[in-house]
């Protein structure tokens, strides 16, 4: 079985699905979607983790991380 990219349409769909958003539409959760950094539901306002992809979730832990290892090396 040969796995398909998904289409624009298809990042629409899961986009607009409630299931996919959790705690007051801030939070993004699908395992179908790659994207590391899909927009936010209201896509003017940036970007957001999916918590679904592990590689974004260390992205968010590594991006954290550099805020009080700024600190330390003031």
């Amino acid at each position: 079985m040969k796995s398909e990219k998904p289409t624009q349409e298809d990042y629409d769909n899961w986009h607009k699905d409630p299931k996919n958003w959790f705690l007051l539409n801030s939070i993004y959760f699908n395992p179908k979607d790659k994207r590391l950094l899909p927009p936010k539901k209201i896509k003017w306002m940036g970007w957001t983790v999916n918590f679904a992809n592990p590689y974004s979730v260390l992205i968010l832990i590594a991006i954290l991380a550099l805020i009080p290892l700024s600190q330390l090396l003031k």
